[in-house]
């Protein structure tokens, strides 16, 4: 026995110690069992044995890699006889197995529900022996051996073990009872083994690694982190507009601009330009006031709403003095505001009527348009005249588009 079972042990003790890391749980145990065995087949006629037999018991060393995973070798005795009604017999069953752990209630996070109680998962295989007055020496086999644990901690020294595990022999050459030879030498031999028992924690750290839910708990607050992460990401709001951009369809709308529930600009009258700019520009830049001047974020944006043609003055059919000087006001007050600054203005007609007309009225709606300018106090040195004719991008047909085309809009450099 010595001869099988120090060499697991050592062999467990090797692995364990070049595996050692400076971990905060302890990660040697003993555990220690007792409890009843039943032993299945193969029996010889006439012979069986007690539903319960005791006594079973078994002892090993236990090393956790980590808090999931390990490695044990143990030592087994079974002692079962036969029942009232049975040939009599008593055989006596050794075994020793190197099995791998696996901690159960860390891999499925019991801690999330429970603190006290624990789950183990243990497989392996070994060699093993059986005696019996019936026969001399001793049967020689191999075994796999699989079973589950379930632990109480009663401390952070001791656990309370109750298992229920299952033997099945390889190469049995004799039935259970002893009284004659197995036909077949395959997988026939199985018992089983039911335990109470203690595991008792060795290392000077406060916790075993049964029982560490450290990894897991750091785990769960990164992800907790991460996701925290992600909300804060989606919920900034670059433009300021009271929308988060991950909502917002529109995450460029300049400060201060009114938006709907998805972050778009309102445009009730759809000219390309937010409602609130408008009002905005218009009560502050839409009249001749000397004494008002745009600061450079307005004069850049205002600059923008010209050059893109958002300012214009408008001309009724076959007319060259303008309707309305609203868009002059912007110009003369931009220009006032920036005197390094000069203006194109540039003339169209609707395509109705002759060609070479339509040419000299928009070069007359141009020319019209400067007059106004110099009259205000702009420079005639700082304005130049181009007249385009028809406007080709406008529909003739619609009357609507017609109104749009009679226009002057301005470049300003």
């Amino acid at each position: 026995m010595k001869k099988i079972a120090l060499p697991l042990i050592a062999t467990v003790l090797a692995i364990g110690t070049a595996t050692a890391q400076d971990k905060p749980y302890n990660k040697w145990s003993i555990d220690l069992n007792a409890g009843i065995t039943k032993p299945t087949n193969p029996f010889s006629d006439g012979y069986y044995t007690k539903d319960f037999n005791f006594i079973h018991a078994d002892g090993g060393v236990r090393y956790m890699f980590n808090n999931k995973f390990g490695l044990k070798a143990d030592f087994g005795f079974d002692k079962f006889e036969n029942d009232d009604d049975s040939n009599t017999f008593e055989t006596k069953y050794y075994r020793t197995s190197l099995q791998g752990v696996v901690n159960l209630g860390r891999v499925l996070n019991f801690e999330e529900w429970t603190k006290a109680l624990n789950l183990q998962a243990h497989a392996g295989a070994g060699y093993s022996w059986m005696t019996n007055e019936k026969f001399s020496d001793k049967d020689q086999m191999g075994h796999f051996i699989l079973g589950l644990t379930g632990q109480v901690k009663l401390s952070e020294r001791v656990a309370l073990n109750a298992d229920f595990t299952m033997i099945n022999n390889v190469r049995q050459d004799k039935t259970w009872d002893g009284a004659s030879d197995v036909s077949s030498r395959g997988f026939d031999g199985t018992m089983y083994n039911a335990t109470l028992g203690l595991s008792f924690y060795l290392g000077g750290n406060d916790k075993h690694a049964d029982w560490y839910f450290g990894d897991a708990v750091t785990n769960k607050l990164a992800e907790l982190d991460s996701r925290l992460t992600d909300v804060e990401n989606k919920m900034v709001d670059s433009d300021n507009d009271g929308v988060a951009d991950y909502l917002d369809q529109e995450p460029n709308t300049p400060a201060g601009a009114m938006v709907d529930t998805k972050g778009r600009s309102i445009d009730k009258n759809n000219n390309g330009i937010p409602d609130s700019f408008e009002t905005y520009l218009e009560e502050k830049y839409g009249n001749l006031n000397k004494d008002v001047v745009m600061n450079v974020d307005d004069s850049a944006l205002v600059k923008e709403l010209i050059n893109k043609g958002y300012v214009a003055v408008y001309f009724d059919f076959d007319k060259s003095q303008p309707t309305t000087i609203d868009g002059i006001n912007f110009i003369v007050t931009y220009l006032r505001s920036n005197p390094a600054a000069s203006v194109e203005v540039i003339g169209y007609a609707d395509a109705v009527g002759n060609a070479n007309y339509n040419k000299q009225l928009s070069e007359k709606r141009a020319n019209n348009v400067k007059d106004i300018l110099v009259k205000t106090g702009v420079s005639a040195s700082k304005i130049s005249v181009t007249g385009n004719g028809v406007d080709s991008t406008i529909d003739k047909g619609s009357n609507s588009a017609r109104k749009v085309a009679r226009r002057v809009i301005f470049k300003v450099k």
